[in-house]
């Protein structure tokens, strides 16, 4: 997938362009609809798809206090547009001076660089430019004057319910992985860089490798029955997220993964975390002994669940 990081940069693709537009945190079920929607358009007239995305979130730029946590940041984002079958990615920066740019000019901009701009899909609550005063009403309006064609993608609904990045981080971290996979159209994931930790599972039988996580938003505390994907490659594994109440006396909440059957090292690697099944909440241990015993049932655990 080829990744453009200026708009004038849409002049070097054959048109017609079809851009799918959004911020597409989480690239859930609804995001998906835009983009595979304009792809489709795209191929029906043998025209250049391409997704526009912005980074970093505009609420950390407009709202930093108020800014959610991510579903997916720009890496994994990255990846799974990629994964959708995407052949270009326009990632443009958002920061203060793009915030204040009107509606009308970004448009502008878009037409201009693009040769022609045949369609732009958005979702229909999307707002964009100074003060969000760009919306779907507006964006039909310059299409018109501009000459192409703008397509709303309506909500799209799970079990009754409208599928949002927000109600997806609700879910995420009230624990509801079901609904968060059923809204995301796949299970929810981490990707995180492993980095070095204090080597304490090293020191007690059981190595992990502790994630520097690129995106946020967190299920609850608690030791899960994982799959990690590394190098494409899915090793099944034991993840202890929290802040290791026995080992250590930072308040400080840690991700780590002890892979089963596994003592490469992997560090600057990437890791994408999926989470399957809920084992137990973290606790204090009398003493690491009594730790050291519940890992070895949480790693039988996950060598019965793995075989399954």
């Amino acid at each position: 997938m080829e990744t453009l990081r200026s708009i004038p940069e849409l002049s070097t693709l054959p048109g017609p362009l079809f851009l799918a537009i959004g911020v597409f945190d989480g690239v859930h079920r609804g995001h998906q609809t835009v983009i595979s929607t304009s792809a489709g358009h795209a191929r029906a007239v043998n025209g250049t798809p391409v997704v526009v995305t912005f980074d970093p979130h505009p609420e950390k730029i407009l709202r930093p206090e108020m800014a959610p946590h991510l579903l997916t940041a720009t890496p994994h984002k990255i990846a799974l547009i990629r994964d959708l079958g995407m052949a270009h990615l326009l990632i443009i920066t958002f920061d203060k001076q793009f915030a204040a740019t009107e509606p009308e000019d970004f448009v502008q901009q878009l037409a201009q660089h693009s040769k022609p701009l045949r369609e732009i899909c958005v979702g229909h609550e999307w707002s964009f430019g100074r003060n969000r005063r760009g919306n779907l009403e507006l964006l039909k309006k310059l299409g018109a004057r501009s000459d192409f064609n703008v397509v709303g993608i309506p909500p799209v609904t799970v079990n009754g319910e409208i599928v949002s990045s927000t109600t997806i981080r609700q879910a995420v971290e009230a624990g509801d992985l079901r609904k968060a996979a059923e809204m995301l159209g796949r299970e929810y994931t981490i990707l995180g860089t492993v980095v070095r930790g204090d080597d304490v599972g090293k020191k007690i039988g059981f190595p992990t490798a502790n994630l520097s996580a690129h995106n946020e938003q967190f299920p609850p505390n608690g030791v899960y029955f994982a799959e990690a994907k590394l190098d494409g490659v899915v090793y099944p594994g034991v993840v202890n997220l929290g802040c290791r109440p026995t080992v250590s006396s930072k308040n400080e909440r840690v991700l780590e993964i002890h892979l089963l059957d596994f003592n490469r090292g992997i560090y600057g690697k990437d890791i994408e975390v999926r989470f399957i099944r809920y084992l137990r909440p973290e606790k204090k241990f009398a003493n690491v002994d009594a730790l050291v015993r519940q890992i070895k049932a949480d790693v039988k655990q996950a060598h019965e669940l793995s075989a399954r």
